[in-house]
């Protein structure tokens, strides 16, 4: 998969082309994972980019995305595998009605067996791109049971017998870091935590998404989410958040910031209204005069 990228700074360039800003650091950790066949593990807050790393990537590699959102209680009948109980249940009963015989290697055959994302993956003829999302929310038992397949991508399935990998998949793994990871499965990625961007990459990725943008809106916008980091919130705005921002702002056909659009629009930046109040009307025409002093 890495014929396509000779150097780092090709495969930096194809992340740009559709429309993903990575700096060298990330551009070199998503190159040695495809050059190495090794998972790659992406920690950061929420809306950095992590989830948009694994579709890109697809993208550029032109294979398909499996995507396995985690979540507590996330289990192997979920992620992995589970049998088909109402055609089975059917079945027996047809069976039953014309007095055939039935055997427990034919109920338990891949006719009945239903494929999770993790199996998908595996079982695929051609390489895809495997996304498990936000494995934090997952639960520690689920992080072990992950663990096993990474090391062999391999699954054994009683009843059928162990599947191996066919292609060994991309496999992309997110973390908000809402819990530590065990290092043992950090052990077998390449890692790379994702950062908030600087003030000229922000404004690169705002500028990129949505080319139509004013320059001097554009700059206004970012700046202005830069310094609501820098605040006391409860959850500080991601990327994600300043990339809806700007769409709500062009949709509303504005040209240049304003104490009244912002407050206006604040609730598609901030999502608790304890964040909203903390940003009040002194708070936000402080910022945008502080903006305007240094533009």
């Amino acid at each position: 998969m890495t014929a396509d990228f000779p150097s780092i700074d090709n495969l930096q360039a194809a992340l740009k082309k559709h429309d993903y800003i990575a700096d060298r650091g990330l551009a070199t950790a998503i190159y040695l994972a495809l050059k190495m066949q090794r998972p790659l593990f992406l920690e950061g807050e929420a809306g950095v980019g992590k989830t948009e790393v694994g579709k890109v990537v697809a993208a550029i590699l032109d294979t398909e995305l499996i995507r396995l959102q985690c979540y507590e209680g996330l289990d192997i009948h979920h992620a992995v595998y589970e049998w088909n109980y109402t055609r089975q249940l059917l079945s027996i009963r047809l069976h039953e009605h014309d007095q055939t015989q039935l055997t427990e290697e034919d109920l338990f055959s891949e006719n009945y067996l239903i494929e999770r994302p993790l199996l998908r993956s595996l079982r695929s003829p051609s390489q895809t791109a495997l996304l498990i999302d936000e494995i934090d929310r997952s639960d520690v038992e689920f992080e072990a049971f992950l663990l096993e397949i990474l090391s062999d991508f391999q699954i054994t399935i009683p009843e059928i017998g162990t599947i191996q990998a066919e292609q060994i998949p991309i496999v992309i793994i997110t973390s908000n870091r809402t819990r530590e990871i065990h290092p043992a499965l950090k052990r077998r990625c390449i890692y790379h935590w994702i950062d908030y961007p600087s003030f000229n990459k922000e404004l690169d990725i705002l500028t990129t998404r949505y080319p139509q943008i004013e320059s001097k809106l554009a700059a206004q916008i970012t700046k202005f989410v830069q310094e609501l980091r820098q605040a006391d919130l409860y959850k500080t705005p991601g990327v994600a958040e300043t990339l809806d921002w700007a769409a709500a702002l062009l949709s509303l056909n504005q040209h240049a910031l304003s104490a009244d659009t912002v407050e206006a629009t604040i609730g598609v930046l901030l999502k608790y209204r304890e964040d909203i109040e903390t940003m009040n009307g002194e708070k936000i025409s402080r910022i945008l005069s502080q903006i305007e002093e240094n533009a």
